[in-house]
C-alpha cells in the first residue's frame, strides 16, 4: 500500500512538474513519509511509477496529452530520418508513452564516432550542450550526450559506440520496450492516427 502511495504521488510529480524519475521518487517518499528513512522495499520500481503515470495522464491530462505526445513522436520521426546514418532509437516517455508537456525527446544514437555526430550537427548549424548519461548496460563508462532545442523542444541524444547496438534491441526483464527504430515509431504514430 505503501509502495502504491508513493507511486502515486511520485507520478504527479513527473507529470505535473516534468519531474525526472530517481526524483519524483525521493520526494514522494519524503511526501508521504516525512523524514523517515524508507526501505527498500517501499520504494517503487520505474515500471510502477511509469504505470502510474500513464494513469494520471488519462485521469488528468486526457484531453491534451494523447496530442502531445502524438506531436512529440512526429519530430522525433523526422529528427530520426534527419539521424538515419547513426542508427537512431527513441527512448524514454515518448517512446513509453508517458511523455506530457514537460517531456523532452531522447534518441540513442549508435555511430562509429560521437565527434562525428557533433559534426554532423554543426554542419546543420545546431547549436548544442554536452553531458554524460550512464551507459544503458550499466556500465562504469558514461556516455556523451548532446542537447538542443529543435523546433520548441528538448532533444537528447545519447551517443554509444556501434558495437554497443548488439545489446540494445532486446525486450526488458518486464516485457517493456526500451528503445524503438524508425520504423517502430512510425508504426506507433500510424496506430495513434487511427484511434
Amino acid at each position: 500500500m505503501l509502495r502504491a502511495e508513493i507511486a502515486a504521488a511520485a507520478a504527479r510529480l513527473i507529470a505535473e512538474d516534468g519531474a525526472d524519475y530517481g526524483t519524483a521518487k525521493r520526494k514522494a517518499a519524503k511526501q508521504v513519509l516525512g523524514n523517515t528513512k524508507v526501505r527498500g522495499e517501499y520504494m517503487p520500481d520505474n515500471a510502477q511509477i511509469e504505470d502510474e503515470v500513464r494513469l494520471y495522464n488519462e485521469l488528468f491530462f486526457a484531453d491534451t496529452q494523447p496530442e502531445r505526445l502524438l506531436h512529440l513522436r512526429k519530430l522525433a520521426l523526422r529528427l530520426m530520418t534527419d539521424l538515419a546514418g547513426f542508427s537512431p532509437y527513441l527512448t524514454g516517455a515518448v517512446l513509453n508513452g508517458t511523455a506530457g508537456e514537460h517531456s523532452d525527446i531522447h534518441l540513442q544514437l549508435f555511430a562509429e564516432s560521437a565527434k562525428d555526430v557533433e559534426i554532423f550537427l554543426i554542419n546543420k548549424n545546431v547549436d548544442f550542450e554536452v553531458s554524460e548519461t550512464p551507459h544503458f548496460k550499466g556500465r562504469g563508462e558514461p556516455v556523451e550526450t548532446v542537447s538542443f532545442m529543435w523546433h520548441n523542444e528538448g532533444v537528447h541524444l545519447s551517443l554509444y559506440e556501434t558495437d554497443d547496438l548488439r545489446g540494445a534491441i532486446k525486450v526488458s526483464s518486464d516485457g517493456r520496450i526500451t528503445r524503438a527504430d524508425t520504423e517502430s515509431v512510425r508504426a506507433l504514430i500510424a496506430e495513434s492516427e487511427e484511434e
